[in-house]
């Protein structure tokens, strides 16, 4: 076992980040050396119920504004980040974003840096953003930008502007396909998969799910082949449960996601998705 020293805080921290005990906490990061990630599939090895979504838990402030153009052929994301939550409500701060949002989307700039260069008013985006920052004395900053080109580019807000969606979709928006985007966009700011489907997945989280599944399955004692299937019983549930279009929908939990787009227009899916929450 490693000597490193571990504190009550850096244990406290893990606890708060995966809901497992104390005690649990501590001894997974002395075994991961104090490496929180490591730390964290240790506890998964074990059997513990890590709990989701950790990025989201140490939230910094701000607003995240999600926005499509007129045909729904495009669409931007921004997060305006902010210090306080009493400034990320303030109704001046939120149209502030939204202006910046509407810059972003008209002018089609392909990274933060460019959308600080745009007109804006007087000034250029960047400009106003320290205007901002003298006016309420508190830093604020474009901290992420996303675009997304499709047939159909739904964008949706979730929870006071704290999470933004756009998800591109496979078939040119109609009344029924921007509905059914809608919907998806909910189930992705609710279950924040990984990616759209098994083949979105990154070989590295892939390779890690997979060595999880294998620990798991050794410890209950399963070898050889009985072993491999067992893991990729695993792998798979794993697909099922953290990628958009296996996952059960929210809405009616009797189909998924992807045979309730079917069920709106015959060979509809997502094509890809932007997720983005404040602080993540």
């Amino acid at each position: 076992m490693s000597t490193v020293t571990i504190s009550a805080a850096e244990v406290n921290k893990l606890r708060q980040q995966t809901g497992a005990g104390m005690m649990d906490c501590r001894k997974a990061l002395a075994e991961s050396n104090g490496d929180f990630e490591a730390a964290i599939d240790y506890l998964r090895k074990k059997g513990q119920k890590v709990a989701a979504n950790r990025s989201d838990r140490d939230a910094k402030e701000g607003v995240v504004i999600a926005k499509a153009n007129a045909d729904n052929t495009y669409g931007i994301l921004i997060n305006l980040s902010s210090e306080t939550d009493f400034v990320a409500k303030n109704a001046d701060f939120i149209q502030f974003a939204n202006d910046v949002a509407d810059i972003a989307l008209n002018s089609k700039v392909t990274s933060i840096e460019d959308l600080k260069a745009q007109p804006m008013e007087n000034a250029n985006v960047g400009e106003k953003l320290n205007e901002v920052v003298a006016k309420i004395g508190e830093k604020i900053d474009v901290v992420r930008f996303e675009q997304v080109t499709a047939a159909a580019v739904v964008p949706y807000i979730h929870s006071n502007y704290r999470i933004g969606v756009l998800v591109g979709m496979n078939q040119a928006a109609t009344e029924g396909i921007v509905t059914a985007g809608k919907d998806v966009s909910m189930q992705i700011a609710a279950m924040n998969p990984l990616g759209v489907d098994s083949d979105s997945i990154s070989p590295e989280t892939l390779a890690r799910e997979k060595a999880i599944a294998m620990d798991q399955v050794a410890a209950e004692g399963k070898t050889g082949d009985m072993a491999e299937k067992i893991a990729m019983g695993k792998l798979n549930k794993f697909f099922k449960e953290n990628t958009l279009l296996p996952q059960a929908f929210v809405k009616d939990p009797s189909k998924n996601v992807g045979d309730y787009l079917k069920s709106v227009s015959a060979g509809l899916t997502v094509s890809t998705f932007v997720r983005v929450a404040v602080g993540a």
